[in-house]
């Protein structure tokens, strides 16, 4: 049984193959040379950070299914300075169209020490903006920035750091390694 760790970088799909009619993106094939191994879960487009992907179903089930409430831990760059009842309404969980999320670890934090995005993030003097780290035990689509949006505070730049107790520590961007399921 294989299980792999990728730092998936900015800009690079979810899938080992191209979108058949989209314009040409580089994909996991580009990073990853391992027969039969698949994403457990998605990182957007425009998400970075860590991916894990199996050779066994089972895990793969067990690492992207919520029920068994493996904790994902993102570190996230927002536009603006949340303030207690913004960090609150994130901790409670917060009302989207879809529904109310399930309560998540919020919290500032400084600003991580991580390699420098491609492209960089737009920087505008007139508006603050710092790093809150989230924890979801719950996977919906573009969740993370749809909550901070929610909550006034757009997402800037989002890695996940997290799942369970595999984290990307040491994995530059584009880089992946094996590790004991």
């Amino acid at each position: 049984m294989a299980l792999i760790a990728f730092n998936k970088p900015y800009g690079v799909l979810c899938q080992f193959s191209a979108e058949p009619n989209g314009p040409p993106r580089p994909t996991l094939a580009d990073h990853i040379q391992m027969p039969g191994v698949y994403p457990a879960g998605r990182l957007d487009l425009d998400s970075e950070g860590l991916l894990l992907l199996t050779d066994d179903g089972r895990l793969q089930a067990r690492i992207a299914d919520p029920r068994f409430k493996a904790g994902k831990t993102y570190l996230v760059q927002v536009e603006g300075e949340p303030d207690e009842a913004a960090l609150d309404a994130l901790q409670r969980g917060v009302r989207l169209k879809d529904g109310m999320t399930l309560p998540a670890g919020a919290r500032r934090i400084d600003p991580p020490d991580l390699w420098p995005r491609v492209p960089p993030v737009r920087f505008r003097k007139s508006v603050p903006d710092c790093w809150l780290e989230l924890t979801l035990r719950e996977g919906r689509n573009r969740q993370v920035r749809r909550m901070t949006a929610a909550v006034g505070h757009p997402t800037l730049r989002l890695v996940r750091w997290a799942i369970g107790d595999w984290t990307l520590d040491g994995l530059a961007p584009g880089q992946w390694r094996q590790i004991a399921p």
